[in-house]
């Protein structure tokens, strides 16, 4: 690896290729305020659009499937292009990569702030993913490169609980925002934090790359990807509005179909590979990724579907919803060190087999939509809270120590993506399945496909049909909901199954 003109806070060049060096160490903590603020980003914007999510629907008077889009299309764009931002960043130099994304996921905020329709407001999500999968690699590959492996651990830590409690504070914020002005809102709040980070990367971010890195983009493969997972998200999407045998869906998911196929050929003959096959010979690696895919599933089945239950069914402001988030970032972010020093003494195992079974518990107790707000809300919230602190820290560890250290980047990018994927296929399933039932409920009371049978759309509560589509909703709800304790549950099994228990010394 090598360094290129580490910067000096006074902005004086040192000597290149010293990791080491004074300049270098003293602009350390702004080059690790520079990772956390791109990250808190990302991860901030993607738990504020979901709060913002009825607010969209109600003013551009949106079909439900097509509001999804603005979630799924910004998964879709992160979750497939990351690896190649990942490996870009490699080869081209991670501070310009950094850049690059900051950038352009600024400027599509400014183009999603500004969106006159919701097919614009998609488009724009597209490109805000792209920029995302530039730019979040970058910061973890960025840290590893500026600090020595004695406080590099230190420092990802910091970084990983700060990301946390920013993203809880998220909602909350931007709830306040959403009431007082406006769903916009959601999106121009990404502007200040760019500017900082642009700043801290500029004046405090050496230049990093692999030297060991060779060969070209696997374009092909990328390109494979983003049709696959595509064609599989508007297949389903396509599922909650019409019936699930329905020629557009089988079209949509054969078409991922072959996609996938094609994928998995190209990236057992490419050279470079965005998904080398090789890792995933490895059972234990192979079990962290699933369990990821499922528990991560479960978590933004949650995101998205709260929202709609607490503002259209219970009568909360945005600001209001955006506080029942609140105890997931912080405690993740504050119990997540201890999690991990325990999984050290116990082993990945038991924790990964008792968070995910916590968390499947936690979203069985929001399914049952008691209206009690300690037992039906807060109460859930901090359950599925503490399930996840207990998973963060040990599924990072036990990913990372299934493959040697020389491939510890392409693991990382790896279990990011499927972080990621997971997300965007859950919210693809659950929306499915809430809005075909929902659907289905208020068919027979809604003909003509009134605004009605968009699911998170309920009559004024004056209505004399208010009851018969609260019903439906709650149905449709539930079975969104119970999809994700299945996934939370297959994410313990798997933690149970693939996992190795601690090693005992010989």
């Amino acid at each position: 690896m090598i360094i290129d003109r580490p910067l000096c806070p006074d902005g004086r060049i040192a000597l290149a290729g010293i990791s080491t060096s004074p300049c270098l160490a003293g602009s350390r903590p702004f080059i690790l305020a520079a990772a956390i603020l791109s990250s808190a980003m990302g991860f901030i914007d993607g738990s504020v659009v979901t709060i913002a999510l009825p607010s969209i629907e109600r003013e551009l008077s949106a079909p439900f499937e097509t509001v999804q889009w603005v979630v799924n299309g910004y998964a879709l764009t992160l979750g497939s292009v990351i690896l190649i931002g990942g490996a870009a960043g490699d080869r081209y130099g991670r501070k310009v990569l950094f850049l690059t994304g900051i950038l352009s996921f600024t400027g599509a905020s400014v183009m999603c702030a500004l969106a006159p329709s919701i097919l614009t407001l998609v488009g724009a999500r597209l490109l805000q993913g792209i920029g995302a999968a530039l730019m979040i690699p970058q910061s973890l590959a960025i840290l590893t490169a500026s600090f020595p492996k004695a406080v590099r651990g230190r420092a990802i830590g910091i970084w990983a609980g700060a990301s946390a409690i920013t993203t809880a504070l998220g909602p909350p914020l931007g709830g306040l925002l959403i009431d007082q002005l406006s769903w916009r809102a959601a999106f121009w709040i990404n502007l200040p934090i760019a500017c900082a980070a642009i700043w801290l990367t500029l004046t405090h971010v050496p230049e990093s790359r692999d030297e060991a890195a060779a060969g070209g983009l696997d374009w092909p493969g990328g390109f494979l990807a983003v049709m696959a997972l595509g064609a599989l998200t508007e297949g389903f999407s396509l599922a909650s509005a019409s019936r699930l045998l329905s020629l557009p869906v089988i079209s949509s998911i054969g078409l991922a179909a072959l996609g996938l196929v094609l994928f998995l050929m190209r990236e057992m003959r490419a050279p470079q590979p965005l998904l080398p096959p090789q890792l995933f010979r490895n059972r234990e690696f192979a079990g962290a990724n699933l369990l990821t895919l499922f528990l991560y599933g479960a978590f933004s089945a949650v995101l998205f579907l709260l929202p709609f239950d607490l503002i259209t069914r219970r009568g909360y402001s945005v600001s209001e919803a955006g506080l029942v988030f609140l105890p997931i970032g912080l405690v993740v972010g504050l119990a997540s060190r201890s999690a991990g020093r325990w999984a050290d003494i116990v082993g990945p195992r038991l924790p990964l087999v008792l968070g995910s079974a916590i968390v499947g518990l936690a979203v069985g107790l929001l399914a049952l939509t008691l209206s009690n707000i300690w037992l039906g809300l807060v109460g859930p919230v901090v359950l599925m809270a503490a399930g996840l602190a207990i998973v963060v820290a040990p599924l990072t560890t036990a990913v990372m120590n299934a493959v040697p250290e020389t491939e510890s980047g392409i693991a990382s990018a790896v279990n990011n993506a499927a972080s990621r994927l997971a997300g965007l296929i859950s919210v693809v399933i659950v929306g499915s399945a809430a809005g075909a039932v929902y659907l289905e409920r208020v068919q027979s009371l809604a003909p003509g496909g009134n605004a009605g049978l968009r699911f998170g759309v309920l009559p004024d509560p004056s209505s004399p049909a208010r009851a018969t589509f609260e019903a439906a909703f709650v149905d449709g709800y539930r079975t969104g909901m119970l999809i994700a304790v299945g996934l939370a549950g297959l994410a313990a099994v798997t933690g149970a199954v693939f996992v190795k228990a601690r090693e005992k010394p010989a």
